[in-house]
């Protein structure tokens, strides 16, 4: 069990640190909104992969092994969703005050980071692929919900550090000056996984017969 836990904690931890749509949300929340609102997102984007994580375990990826092309559907979704993003921080304004909070209510703030992990590619397809196949044939169910405990813990781990890390006034001050560079690069960045995504599931859907 132990063995089964560890190797399913660095594999999460691979893909958590793995910079995504989730970083580039929150340390934009975290360095120009309240740092109770970055915090509200934190917990919409752990929600998520408690989502996800409890879905993967349900049996969903059986269920994309038999239906491809939900899967597939479900990449392009998350692909076009992606390039919503970049586009949105493309357009956006170099910030000229970061002390001027981003106009969201912690419920919005929740909403935002829940739509947005549970539309983003990484976790569907880590759950969805790796974390079900990790586990032992058999496995019990105290295996199955410490796993699901594990992920979780993990998440809200690494996304409450991304906001405390981003909320330091020396990375604020920084984020002010370079805030357009920032927005700008991230903006590439996250275009490039959707293109990535919504390439990469075109390929599977012209090489494989899938009537």
């Amino acid at each position: 069990m132990l063995e089964t836990l560890l190797t399913i904690s660095l594999l999460h931890w691979v893909v958590l640190v793995t910079p995504g749509v989730n970083f580039v949300l929150l340390a934009q929340l975290a360095v120009s909104a309240k740092r109770s609102t970055a915090a509200m997102a934190v917990a919409g984007v752990t929600t998520a992969t408690l989502i996800w994580a409890t879905l993967a375990v349900s049996g969903v990826g059986v269920i994309f092994a038999a239906h491809p092309v939900v899967r597939l559907l479900a990449q392009l979704a998350g692909g076009g969703y992606l390039l919503y993003v970049a586009w949105r921080l493309w357009r956006s304004k170099a910030s000229s005050d970061v002390d001027v909070p981003v106009h969201l209510t912690l419920g919005s703030a929740f909403q935002l980071g829940l739509v947005t992990n549970m539309l983003n590619p990484k976790p569907a397809l880590f759950f969805g692929s790796v974390f079900v196949t990790t586990f032992p044939a058999n496995s019990g169910c105290s295996l199955i919900v410490a796993a699901v405990a594990l992920v979780y813990f993990n998440s809200v781990a690494w996304h409450l550090f991304l906001v405390v890390a981003f909320s330091v006034p020396r990375v604020k001050r920084g984020y002010q000056r370079f805030s357009h560079v920032f927005n700008r690069v991230a903006s590439v960045l996250v275009a490039a996984f959707g293109l990535k995504l919504v390439w990469a599931t075109v390929e599977e859907f012209r090489s494989k017969d899938l009537t």
